[in-house]
């Protein structure tokens, strides 16, 4: 377990994506999913109220509400660290402060709890000044709705505005963010990271194993039947990805544990990343994301420079 920088929040090394709850993981598959990682000591879960209103005949909220009726059942809210968004759902849109207010609240109902405690803007909103947000923000902690406020989705100047202002004004301010960043992408690194060392911030990133390219289970010649197939086909299917690929599988071999589990080890080494999201559908891929191991300096340099 580790604590999140700025927080009091001990969480599992890997945070548990709840973003395909609901969607390419039914109800059952979904419940099955969140059993093992609990019983296998995972405590911390990541969603958003706009999960997943993409898919057809969704509104959003379907996630969070797979989420709090299975911590109702299970009745362990209190052993869990949820992390949930704001500022994406259709019709919850923005950092306004009452959009920000109600969106609150509803994400709290669906959930079934009187409390987040990583509630993030799941981008920035232009429109609105950052000290509206930021006071918004800061009224849901003093209420006791909110334990952290993190940011998603923001430029570096965007988010040193926004550590400053709350500097300024004596307001809560951002602990974490939560960006794209794994062995495929890596613009985190010149674009973001500076950002977050200067200020201590600790890093949750999303795509942790690029849309599932990182699990290996993308090979040249090989069908994959996904969601997200074709995208990751047109991102990853190239030179670079098979050679990654390749080292990924030896190092998985050394290790006896699964390609995920050595892509996540590799992110947790980086500089400012505190746990990387990944999700699972089924049982078999949460049990590939769960194996928590240490690479060694070689290990680490031959996938940093891949």
């Amino acid at each position: 377990m580790i604590t999140l920088p700025k927080t009091d929040l001990t969480v599992h090394p890997l945070c548990l994506g709840g973003n395909v709850f609901g969607f390419s993981a039914d109800v059952a598959n979904s419940e099955v999913v969140l059993d093992y990682y609990f019983d296998n000591g995972g405590n911390f879960i990541d969603t958003a109220d706009m999960y997943s209103q993409w898919a057809p005949g969704h509104v959003g909220g379907e996630s969070e509400t797979i989420i709090g009726n299975w911590m109702k059942r299970r009745g362990n809210r209190s052993k869990m660290v949820i992390a949930t968004k704001v500022a994406k759902l259709d019709t919850r849109p923005g950092l306004k402060p009452a959009n920000i207010a109600a969106a609150c609240d509803e994400s709290l109902k669906r959930l079934q709890t009187d409390y987040i405690d990583l509630y993030y803007a799941h981008q920035d909103d232009p429109d609105t000044p950052i000290e509206d947000t930021l006071t918004a923000f800061d009224s849901l902690i003093k209420a006791g709705k909110v334990r952290y406020i993190a940011a998603s989705n923001f430029t570096a100047e965007r988010l040193q505005q926004s550590l400053d202002i709350a500097k300024q004004m004596n307001l809560s301010s951002y602990v974490a963010c939560q960006d794209q960043y794994n062995l495929m992408d890596r613009d985190y690194e010149t674009t973001l990271m500076p950002t977050l060392k200067a200020n201590g911030l600790s890093q949750i990133p999303f795509y942790g194993l690029a849309r599932g390219f990182l699990t290996g289970k993308y090979r040249p010649g090989v069908t994959v039947e996904s969601v997200r197939a074709t995208g990751v086909a047109n991102s990853y299917a190239n030179d670079r990805g098979w050679k990654l690929l390749e080292k990924l599988d030896q190092i998985a071999k050394d290790h006896n544990t699964s390609v995920a589990a050595v892509s996540l080890a590799w992110l947790r080494a980086q500089p400012t990343v505190a746990t990387p999201i990944a999700s699972a559908t089924k049982l078999e891929q949460i049990k590939e994301l769960m194996p928590v191991i240490e690479l060694t300096s070689d290990q680490l340099a031959l996938l940093t420079n891949s």
